[in-house]
């Protein structure tokens, strides 16, 4: 495990960390994260009743839209070549919310843990904001990185909690 924080300088300033030098691998981030919801506001969903359209099919985009502009909104992440994306949103009834699964892939020099995590962020946020006037009490939860591959530090997985 790293010890020490990389968007420091020795002084203690925030920076940019300098990847050039870095092995360009194939690398690959999944992260995941959920909404609550009523279960009302959940059947409108799954029925394609919503006013505004097909939630889960905007939110998806708006969650590949996410990964691609990450490195506008995250101030030091590092613009990167993304080669692939998959958002995928699956209703569960059982618990009134919906999952989100995105995992993102490049090649390059840097990894996509962020892309991911972001994606999940904002294909969420689109869910909330598409159902706000019928459910303000929307809740999202259990968002965090699930596996990566690739570059220097390999393959890492989240161990059951």
């Amino acid at each position: 495990m790293e010890d020490k924080l990389t968007h420091f300088n020795a002084s203690g300033e925030a920076h940019m960390v300098d990847v050039g030098e870095k092995a360009v691998t194939q690398r690959k981030a999944t992260a995941e994260g959920r909404i609550f919801m009523k279960p009302e506001t959940l059947s409108l969903i799954m029925e394609g009743g919503h006013k505004k359209g097909d939630v889960l099919g905007i939110a998806r985009v708006a969650g590949i839209m996410g990964v691609k502009k990450t490195p506008e909104i995250i101030p030091l992440a590092h613009p990167i070549n993304v080669t692939s994306v998959d958002v995928e949103l699956t209703a569960e009834p059982e618990t009134d919310s919906v999952l989100c699964r995105a995992t993102v892939g490049c090649g390059g020099q840097t990894g996509v843990e962020m892309e991911a995590l972001t994606g999940v962020q904002i294909a969420l946020l689109t869910i909330y904001d598409m159902c706000k006037a019928v459910d303000k009490g929307m809740i999202m939860k259990d968002i965090g990185l699930l596996a990566k591959s690739g570059g220097k530090s390999g393959t890492w997985t989240r161990s059951a909690q």
